[in-house]
């Protein structure tokens, strides 16, 4: 079957695919057998330009059966008019709502073939013209109709170059300049019918002050007009002019609102200018500043209008400098985000991500902060004044050009959507909507390129542009601040410092001074690394202004900035990979811990770009590698120098995944674990090739968090240490060299670094820290036969083997196996007796002032108070329950649970308050850089702290803490006090 597109003689070659499409097409007089008639060429080609050739051409069907016998005036016209083809077959083809008006309104097509572009100045005449001495509803429908039809012509001209491209090409700025022309005029005739349906109105004056988009000259094609009211004289009569004039406006052409008056809804309709004014000085919040930027007289009385704006104005360029101007702008921002609908934020044009909000909150707040001093940019375009700003060096040229052309290009889409049905719509089509890609594309004039379709080329550019206006707020919002600290004036910018830390401050820093410190040492001079700085900034300083300390974000990017100064790759990286300034920003302005580190290991940056790498692999092979690398060197130096430093990178990567959210914390706190258990063979191989012939085996015993793999940041490496003589030496000899092996790498270990402390600590050994350090696994068995104490069964449960001579290390853990499982439980007299040292640790070991509630470790509910519950359980059961011989807590309580020992409330009571006190130190560690078991109670280390936690609100924060302390807490009184 032949394809009925690739027939030359069918309608399909112009783009028309319904069935009625011949009889249409006979019926209008322009498809006769197999081909066009004579003359019809040119009207089939325009057709097919058309956005929808198809809705074009039942539009012209709809409209010849209107027309009836004078539809050959209207044939004959568009065989031999370009401008009206143009403009006609473009409105048919682009919205339903236009077509319906003028198959309503047949011979208003001869509108659109005057050759002349539309002139606003005729339209206060003609929609004024059209109401003369008329009320009511008859008034509403004559004003309807005639603002209609201006509204046609307008479409008409900004669509026609889409349908005949040698028709003058009308700029946005153009067309919403004649949109909101249109609509002051319309305002204009509505107060005229107003003013005949009020009974008295010549006992008020009444001005009409366009707020938003209108006041901007920069309306939509389907808008609601802002407005305030100024009224003198009655002003219940002005009221209720202002009241009909709404009314009237609203039933013909568009609903106006008055919300942006003083009060808002809740405030008077109409105020006097001294009440206006009473209000701005008083009461009004920064947003409605934001609003009068728009402010213009667009109706009512000339003069009061100039009036009001000379009262109004002078505020405006005060706002900046109002005690509450920092709450006001977050709070802004804030209200901004959350009206964009769930689902929807990457496709709506107006509030989503990417959005036209956000381009116009950016320019009117560089207005508000450099109107003040530059009268140029007191102006209502938001165009316009991107211009300034980029003409007065507030901004790069290049930089307003580009920003200016996505806005242009969102709002033209916006206006293309809205014409469809004359409705108020901002919503993008969704990405599977092929159909209306392709009608909104060829509305917006793309064509197919590249292979790439109509639908695909626009939803490209679509992202495209979204994706500039999504760094313009970062862009705009800071580049003046860095052109002043970096003292290069220019004749068009005269910001001065004091402007500079205004803005500083309105971003929420605390020291905008000493901000500006810094980014002018990191901008000066005119080197390479100057200019990369220089085009960073921005986007770090309001990313920094996200975080819980934007100083101490600030300060962290300096000092890794000029300790990584000389490095190659480092500034490329954050300019190629937004990702790494996103992520970067977020760790820099919540950790210090991570900046300490970042400086020594640069080359984990790279791993910021890379999720799955920034994660890594299996937590229980991390230690490979770096026990891989260290056996390569003979050099005992070089080898511990070698483990500090993957140890180092290993930790910040851990700690980088784990403050943005990709581990949870059974991986963080494997890794920590096992990159300590690889640090400590890696030195103890390193040490005992450097010793000579070894008299003795040696095997590392882990204890404590270690021994269960639950480190956490700041967390020693309890061990102990068991030697074995080998064949030909005795007991002594084999004890005293491992006591020189030990030492050594204890002492290599813990020598003094800028990294966070290795300290192997040992003092779970028999005796405590009166034993000797290293004893030989006879020795153990011989003391754990007759000495040993409780607490020492309750610190085996967490043994097992971590470095060393691995069988040695399986015979030790299977020589203490019946001491910290009895075979018979406990007795009462021992539940009593590891009850006692449990309550005197509470009473003796909980630092003096500490608050017990957000005592991490030893506090109500803590660490201490879980896994003593659970190591009780252990030593009663585990001679019985097979699953509580692990040395992990979270395992043990949940073998505990499935043997009934303990109920499942409790048990996930436990394993809540377990799991939050554990992040939470975590946490504080990476908040402080060092390590700490108290948790902050105010400031921006509490805020950092319950951000690192995943809470918004640090008072929230602490009170979810302590509430799930407080429920563990009553498990441990039943569970383990039997109480």
């Amino acid at each position: 079957m032949t394809d009925p597109a690739r027939t030359p003689t069918s309608p399909a070659r112009f783009g028309l695919t319904e069935a009625r499409s011949n009889e249409h097409l006979r019926d209008a007089g322009w498809w006769e057998g197999r081909g066009p008639t004579a003359g019809a060429e040119p009207v089939l080609v325009a057709l097919s330009r058309s956005p929808d050739p198809d809705l074009a051409l039942r539009g012209v069907d709809r409209l010849r059966d209107a027309l009836g016998d004078r539809w050959p005036e209207l044939d004959g016209a568009l065989r031999d008019g370009a401008v009206l083809r143009g403009r006609l077959l473009a409105v048919l083809g682009s919205s339903t709502a236009l077509a319906d008006f003028l198959v309503a309104n047949p011979d208003r097509w001869a509108d659109l073939a005057d050759p002349e572009p539309v002139d606003p100045a005729a339209f206060t005449p003609a929609l004024v013209g059209a109401v003369e001495g008329l009320t009511g509803a008859e008034a509403v429908r004559a004003l309807r109709s005639a603002y209609r039809a201006l509204l046609c012509r307008v479409a008409a001209e900004d669509l026609a170059h889409v349908v005949e491209p040698e028709q003058p090409y009308v700029t946005y700025d153009d067309v919403a300049g004649l949109l909101s022309d249109l609509a002051e005029a319309a305002l204009r005739a509505a107060l005229d019918v107003a003013g005949r349906q009020v009974a008295r109105a010549d006992e008020c004056t009444l001005a009409v002050i366009a707020m938003g988009k209108c006041g901007a000259r920069e309306l939509n094609y389907v808008s609601d007009v802002d407005v305030v009211f100024v009224g003198e004289g009655d002003l219940a009569v002005a009221t209720r002019l202002a009241s009909t004039l709404m009314q009237v406006a609203g039933q013909a052409c568009f609903e106006v609102d008055a919300a942006l008056r003083p009060e808002g809804k809740a405030g008077a309709l109409v105020r006097t200018l001294d009440g206006h004014a009473s209000y701005y000085r008083r009461w009004a919040r920064t947003w409605e500043f934001q609003a009068l930027l728009k402010a213009r007289p667009v109706a009512g009385d000339a003069e009061l209008g100039r009036r009001y704006l000379e009262v109004v104005r002078p505020m405006v360029w005060t706002a900046a400098e109002r005690e509450d101007f920092v709450a006001d702008v977050q709070a802004m921002r804030r209200r901004v985000e959350d009206h964009v609908p769930a689902g929807l934020t990457d496709r709506e044009l107006k509030l989503g991500r990417g959005g036209l909000r956000d381009v116009e909150f950016a320019v009117q707040l560089l207005q508000l902060v450099h109107g003040r001093g530059d009268e140029e940019l007191r102006i209502t375009s938001t165009t316009q004044a991107l211009a300034v700003l980029g003409r007065g060096g507030y901004v790069g040229r290049a930089d307003a050009a580009d920003f200016g052309r996505a806005y242009r290009f969102l709002r033209t889409l916006e206006h293309r959507l809205q014409l469809q049905r004359l409705l108020r719509t901002h919503l993008f089509p969704a990405d599977d909507d092929t159909n209306g890609l392709r009608w909104l594309a060829r509305a917006a004039g793309l064509q197919a390129e590249g292979g790439l379709s109509e639908g695909q080329v626009l939803l490209a550019e679509f992202r495209k542009r979204a994706n500039q206006v999504r760094r313009l707020h970062e862009k705009l919002f800071y580049r003046p601040l860095l052109q002043a600290v970096a003292n290069v004036p220019t004749e068009a910018l005269r910001l001065t410092t004091s402007q500079a830390a205004e803005r500083l401050a309105a971003l929420g820093y605390a020291a905008p001074d000493g901000g500006l410190k810094h980014i002018e040492a990191l901008t000066r001079g005119v080197s390479r690394r100057a200019r990369i700085q220089t085009a960073l900034l921005p986007v770090l300083l309001d990313l920094f202004a996200a975080s819980p300390d934007p100083d101490g974000g600030l300060l962290a990017y300096r000092r890794v900035s000029e300790a990584l100064a000389e490095t190659p790759w480092y500034l490329r990286l954050l300019r190629d990979e937004g990702t790494v300034v996103d992520r970067l920003a977020a760790l820099l302005g919540t950790s210090k811990l991570v900046p300490d580190l970042l400086v020594r290991a640069p080359e984990v940056l790279r791993l910021l770009a890379d999720t799955d790498a920034l994660v890594g692999v299996d937590p229980m092979t991390i230690g490979n590698p770096l026990r891989a690398t260290v056996s390569r060197y003979r050099d005992l130096d070089r080898a511990v120098t070698a483990a500090r430093s993957l140890r180092r990178q290993e930790l910040l990567r851990v700690a980088c995944a784990d403050l943005l959210g990709l581990v949870p914390l059974r991986t963080v706190c494997v890794s920590l674990s096992e990159v300590w258990v690889a640090v400590l063979q890696a030195a103890l191989d390193a040490v005992v090739r450097s010793a000579g012939t070894p008299v003795a085996s040696i095997a590392v015993i882990g204890m404590g968090r270690l021994g269960g793999r639950e480190l956490g940041y700041g967390s020693d490496a309890d061990v102990v240490f068991v030697c074995e003589p080998v064949a030909g030496a005795s007991d002594a000899e084999a004890a005293r060299y491992a006591s020189t092996v030990v030492e050594r790498v204890r002492r290599m270990l813990s020598a003094p670094s800028q990294d966070p402390p290795l300290q192997v600590d040992a003092d779970l050994r028999p005796e405590g820290r009166q034993g000797p350090l290293v004893r030989t696994l006879e020795s153990y068995r011989a003391y754990y036969a007759q000495w040993s104490e409780l607490w020492e069964a309750q610190a085996l449960l967490r043994a097992r083997f971590i470095a060393g001579d691995a069988g040695l290390g399986a015979r030790f853990v299977e020589m203490v196996e019946p001491i910290r499982y009895p075979g018979r439980g406990l007795d009462l007299a021992a539940v009593r007796e590891i009850r006692r040292i449990k309550a005197r640790v509470e009473a003796e070991r909980l630092p003096r002032g500490a608050d017990p509630s957000t005592h991490t470790k030893l506090g109500r509910g803590g660490l201490a108070d879980v896994e003593w519950t659970v190591q009780l359980l252990q030593l009663q059961h585990a001679h019985e329950v097979p699953g509580l011989r692990t040395p992990s807590t979270v395992r043990g309580l949940r073998a505990a649970t499935e043997a009934g020992l303990v109920s499942p409330d409790d048990a996930a009571a436990l394993r809540e308050a377990w799991t939050t006190a554990t992040r939470a130190r975590n946490a504080v560690v990476l908040v402080r850089g060092k390590a700490a078991d108290q948790l902050p109670t105010a400031g921006r280390d509490l805020a950092a702290v319950a951000g690192a936690m995943g809470h918004e609100d640090p008072g929230g924060f602490l009170d979810a803490y302590r509430r799930t302390t407080r429920r563990a807490r009553a498990v441990v009184e039943r569970v383990f006090y039997g109480s």
